[in-house]
């Protein structure tokens, strides 16, 4: 009787326990008290008009309407013709069907579309034209669609627009310059067709190669991707050169995504709160400082809580904590997820409930409008407030009041010459010339164009354009060569004409051995073929078989051999590095790339780039630069590497010397700063670019810190001979840490700065000694 008397009570007090948790998701109410009545009020904007819009609307709208303003369907479900198949097979014409089309808006009042393919801007503009007047026409308020668009990378779905590398590569620049003029082409090229919402940046952090869209974030340092997702962010929402248009731009995927602890898309993640205070959460903060309007959420699970259904992650940190007034997009599909894959509702009702209640603003359904009817019944039931409703509704018609849409809802087509234009282009190929990272010169490179007689060039991405721009580009998952432009560049045409008459294809090992004999060098370009989230999980990161065996055969004649890797990741060369004289990791370099490949090769240009990850030693050896230091304590006894080329690493053509390395002060107080100075001299017989990493280790604290943290980078032009000096002004913000709630941390105690291959030590302390 006693067992079953408490195991009532247990039970009674779970009920109470889940009731409130329910009462205080249906309600609003957040963990600081905030109910759905005070971020009504908090969002609201400090421009008049537009919330009087906003209430006006609302005031008027019905709940279908509502309903409809939160869902956002796939073009496939409103054109002509239509066949989306398994992994990459698609065909789509991007033509409206005004039937599909009418259908969606009368009966669901549908307030956003998305998606497609590389077309010409003629056609987008006739596209959204025709998508546009339509609902004008038809709708009872009249009020704009928005369209998202996944341009990644530049205008990656327009045909004859410019495409960048690949963000992977822009964060090897370590040149602020880059992410800047992508934003600002991107958003050139792309507004006048009604593309005004950009799905990108990508803000998670690459942690492990396995994942399939390592290659879209901006490499493993929560400082560069804050701080090249920010300048991203700011060229895209305030460039002046699309008036009368705006974007907005979408922080994705709310948060940590990217570290899948088995590798595989959309898998769990399992790491503490105060690694996500630390690591994962400072380039989504910084994104929001900055003004980011909207937010794509994490499609997987964040210890054990799949995000779609996790109000700790929707409403606590992104409302509560970031202190975020914008829209809170889902990813594809992945309200229905939660029934189907991650099994926490009983149905797709059930998951839409658990969704909107964790703070989901739109559903990118994208197929069906059952989402429409599950959210209509759930309201009808007061399992889910109006006010709530509201709530969204608010978010998402300030948004496309903020873009401008309801002053011109409509595209225009008298500035198409800007698409691709030659400075854009040019721009991209400066991108790629400075992403490319030569991890290895045993003094080969660079091939001079006048003494270099013959170059074998063989691997299986050598003569193919797509391997160099990867998924996201024309595509989702390009597999046909005819698509891409005819003026594109192969590594194999790109080298033929840096180097006339002297490149020599191999399209086999035999034919490569029976050319070798008049080689000056061998160049193996390997790689992979273009893959997009899932479809790029792979189980192994090591180079496949039969490229490596190819690599071998190179080495096997004795010719120096340059290996090229053409690679949305790193995979693991470890055994084939040794017997290659040069090796080159070239990423996604974008459709300039090739070009930017054959300059460095043949030394017209000089490599600055610099390693945005720890390239991996072994495949089971995943270990970012800032680890912990019990990563390797035990490395005097026990062999311990980290890496096979370590982040921040990378050769040139010239040599520089660090030296004179100086702080302003050797202690700081808790309000002040130490100003680091080093100088920086090119030793070497030719001009060349230097990016100066500043690094920090906190020697004792109460949590484990990182072996070594970036905390600033800059990067200069320095001339044969010359001296620069760069500075990093430390400030206290950089030696703090959060918690597991995101409260900072700041002890007094030591700490190592280094920078090149040197290291000085001074000591925070906040209050004057007695």
């Amino acid at each position: 009787m006693r067992r079953l008397i408490s195991g009532c009570i247990v039970s009674m007090v779970l009920i109470v326990i889940m009731t409130r948790c329910g009462q205080d998701q249906q309600t609003g109410t957040t963990k600081n008290g905030s109910s759905v009545a005070d971020l009504l009020k908090i969002e609201r904007s400090d421009n008049a008009a537009v919330e009087d819009k906003i209430d006006s609307l609302l005031s008027v709208m019905t709940l279908e309407e509502k309903i409809g303003q939160m869902t956002q369907i796939n073009n496939s479900l409103i054109v002509t013709k239509a066949n989306w198949g398994a992994g990459s097979d698609l065909s789509i014409e991007t033509k409206v069907d005004t039937a599909k089309l009418g259908k969606m808006l009368r009966q669901y009042h549908i307030g956003s579309f998305l998606n497609g393919v590389a077309v010409s801007p003629e056609i987008w503009y006739q596209f959204y034209k025709d998508l546009q007047e339509y609902n004008l026409k038809t709708t009872r308020l009249k009020i704009p669609i928005i369209y998202g668009i996944d341009h990644m990378h530049g205008v990656n779905y327009v045909e004859g627009g410019t495409i960048f590398p690949h963000a992977i590569n822009t964060a090897a620049t370590y040149n602020n310059e880059f992410p800047e003029a992508m934003g600002n082409i991107t958003a050139i090229e792309s507004a006048d067709l009604g593309h005004q919402w950009l799905f990108a940046p990508v803000l998670d952090l690459s942690r492990t190669p396995l994942w399939g869209r390592y290659y879209e974030t901006l490499g493993e340092s929560p400082y560069v991707a804050a701080t090249m997702g920010t300048i991203f962010v700011k060229a895209v929402q305030e460039n002046k050169e699309i008036a009368p248009y705006k974007i907005a731009a979408t922080a994705k995927h709310f948060f940590a995504y990217s570290d899948p602890k088995y590798g595989w898309d959309r898998g769990p993640v399992d790491i503490s709160e105060q690694a996500l205070q630390e690591f994962h959460l400072p380039s989504f903060k910084a994104a929001i400082n900055a003004g980011i309007k909207t937010v794509m959420i994490n499609s997987g699970e964040l210890n054990g809580i799949p995000v779609h259904s996790s109000y700790w992650v929707l409403t606590e940190v992104l409302r509560d904590q970031l202190k975020f007034k914008g829209v809170a997009v889902t990813d594809w599909e992945d309200i229905i997820r939660l029934h189907r894959n991650h099994h926490v509702a009983i149905d797709e009702k059930d998951a839409t409930l658990k969704a909107i209640q964790a703070g989901v603003d739109m559903a990118m359904t994208p197929y069906t409008t059952d989402f429409c009817e599950h959210l209509k019944a759930l309201v009808n039931e007061g399992k889910i407030s109006m006010e709530r409703i509201d709530l969204s509704v608010s978010r998402i018609l300030r948004l496309k009041l903020e873009v401008g849409l309801f002053e011109n809802p409509l595209p225009r087509n008298d500035r198409f010459n800007r698409v691709g234009a030659p400075e854009h282009r040019a721009k991209a190929l400066e991108a790629a010339r400075e992403s490319i990272v030569l991890m290895k010169n045993e003094n080969v490179l660079p091939l001079n164009p006048e003494t270099t007689k013959n170059i074998v060039l063989t691997g299986p991405v050598a003569d193919l354009k797509r391997p160099l721009a990867g998924g996201w580009t024309l595509r989702w998952m390009a597999s046909e060569e005819s698509i891409y432009p005819k003026d594109m560049l192969t590594v194999n045409t790109a080298l033929q004409k840096e180097f006339p008459g002297k490149v020599s294809f191999a399209a086999t090992s035999a034919e490569l051995k029976a050319k070798a004999s008049r080689a000056d060098a061998i160049v193996v370009a390997v790689g992979e073929m273009p893959y997009a989230e899932g479809f790029g999980s792979i189980l192994d990161i090591s180079l496949p078989e039969d490229q490596v065996d190819l690599v071998k055969a190179a080495q096997a004649t004795g010719k120096p051999v340059i290996l090229l890797m053409i690679s949305g990741r790193p995979r693991v060369i470890t055994k084939i590095y040794p017997g290659c004289k040069a090796v080159i990791f070239a990423g996604l370099p974008g459709f300039e790339g090739a070009q930017a490949i054959a300059e460095i090769i043949s030394g017209k240009v000089n490599p600055s780039a610099k390693m945005s990850f720890n390239y991996p030693i072994a495949v089971n050896r995943l270990v970012p630069h800032n680890h912990k230091v019990s990563e390797v304590i035990l490395a005097h006894e026990i062999d311990n590497p980290i890496a096979l080329v370590p982040f921040g690493t990378g050769l040139s053509y010239t040599t520089f010397e660090y030296s004179n390395l100086t702080l302003s002060d050797s202690v700081v107080s808790a309000d002040g700063t130490i100003n680091a100075t080093v100088t920086v001299k090119n030793t070497g017989a030719r001009e060349g670019k230097e990016a100066v990493l500043w690094f920090i280790h906190d020697e004792v604290a109460s949590i484990s810190r990182p072996i070594r943290d970036l905390k600033f980078y800059s990067k200069e032009l320095i001339k044969p001979g010359e001296s620069k000096t760069f500075t990093y002004t430390i400030n206290v913000n950089d030696l703090a840490f959060p918690d597991k709630n995101g409260n900072a941390i700041l002890e007094d105690g030591y700490f190592t700065l280094m920078t090149g291959n040197l290291k000085t030590r001074f000591k925070l302390q906040r209050t004057e000694s007695k």
